[in-house]
């Protein structure tokens, strides 16, 4: 029996592929053209091969002093690049990319040598993605091996761990490279979505909770997956746009619907309106919505609207020329597309924030 077949994509990920492919190019977790495959036997760890080494700027999707999609800014926007003169980094966990049939040797968890994949990632979520920082963070995005899309559909939890626990151990090899020679004590901010922002739970656990380098951190995002109040022990959930030393998180659907997998942990999820910033049930308007990132990496000012409802971030239908037949109902893959503007204009706040607190307590 072949080792891989065609499934069904999960819930969390079924999205209306007509318009998603029309509006948002991050379709990095499911193409549209075909369903992931899943795998049949059990976990496997990556053919023999030396673990990445950080030192060497291949094994990074994006660096300061590397020329990659994290340094564009969106067509149809004023924003430009200053990564140079930034004043705090970001280290940036990128989501599920790999979906595909694995290649000989790499079953579940992905091959760093494997181009298609390395340009696939860089082309959805580090452009869509990762440059939302690049004007106030110099961006640091590590590849890893990650986990195949099936660890998270696998009725096996065994196989599950394994394959993230192997993922996590590149996370945090770059993690400690980037410590010991690039950080230098500059306020840092942890970035993730999906399957990174799991990576990015457990790397904030054992770096920064209740750690001293827990005061350089401005703050976390951790988008995409339910993430509980109480999850660090001294890292609060943000419940302000200033708010430093804390972390934001929300999950997108269209107003109204809730997924199946509601009472499995998203019903008591942190929910982060991005437009307001609070954890409140406020409705927010789409004009108070800077713009989102579309079709070609195109902003669009007022793209959505925005309310917290027990757990879950709900968006009515995004405000753009034939939303009349949108069917969408889970919008996972555009959590942070539709928001970008207001994300970019966050960080850059928080940073301020943080670096006035920070000369205020030297004084």
């Amino acid at each position: 029996m072949s080792s891989i077949q065609k499934v069904q994509m999960n819930p969390l990920i079924k999205v209306n592929c007509a318009f998603a492919c029309l509006l948002v190019t991050t379709i990095y977790l499911a193409g549209c053209s075909h369903n992931p495959v899943v795998l049949s036997g059990s976990y496997t760890p990556p053919a023999t091969t030396p673990s990445p080494d950080y030192r060497e700027k291949l094994y990074w999707a994006a660096l300061p002093e590397l020329a990659d999609e994290a340094d564009k800014t969106p067509l149809r926007s004023v924003f430009s690049d200053q990564q140079k003169t930034a004043g705090a980094d970001v280290f940036f966990i990128h989501p599920t990319t790999y979906t595909q049939a694995p290649l000989e040797g790499y079953t579940w968890n992905a091959n760093l040598s494997d181009s298609a994949l390395n340009r696939k990632t860089d082309q959805s979520t580090i452009l869509n993605q990762a440059s939302v920082f690049n004007e106030s963070c110099r961006v640091f995005a590590p590849r890893y091996r990650q986990a195949h899309y099936y660890a998270f559909v696998t009725q096996n939890p065994a196989d599950k761990k394994q394959a993230l626990d192997f993922a996590y151990g590149d996370i945090r090899a770059a993690f400690e490279y980037y410590l010991e020679h690039e950080n230098k004590g500059r306020p840092i901010i942890i970035a993730a979505h999906s399957q990174g922002t799991l990576h990015a739970i457990r790397l904030i656990r054992e770096f920064f909770d209740q750690k001293p380098l827990g005061n350089q951190l401005v703050v976390a995002y951790l988008i995409g997956m339910a993430v509980q109040p109480t999850t660090f022990a001294s890292i609060p959930p943000g419940t302000s746009p200033t708010q430093t030393h804390c972390f934001v998180s929300w999950n997108t659907f269209t107003k109204g619907y809730l997924p199946d997998w509601y009472e499995n942990g998203l019903n008591t999820a942190v929910c982060t309106n991005p437009l307001s910033w609070a954890t409140d049930d406020n409705y927010v308007s789409q004009k108070k919505n800077l713009g989102g990132v579309g079709l070609k990496y195109t902003y669009y000012p007022e793209l959505a609207d925005a309310q917290c409802h027990q757990g879950v971030l709900w968006i009515n239908k995004p405000y753009i020329r034939g939303r009349a037949f949108i069917k969408t109902q889970n919008w996972h893959q555009a959590d942070i597309n539709l928001f970008w503007g207001n994300i970019r204009e966050n960080v850059k706040t928080r940073i301020g924030s943080y670096l006035t607190m920070t000369n205020l307590n030297e004084k």
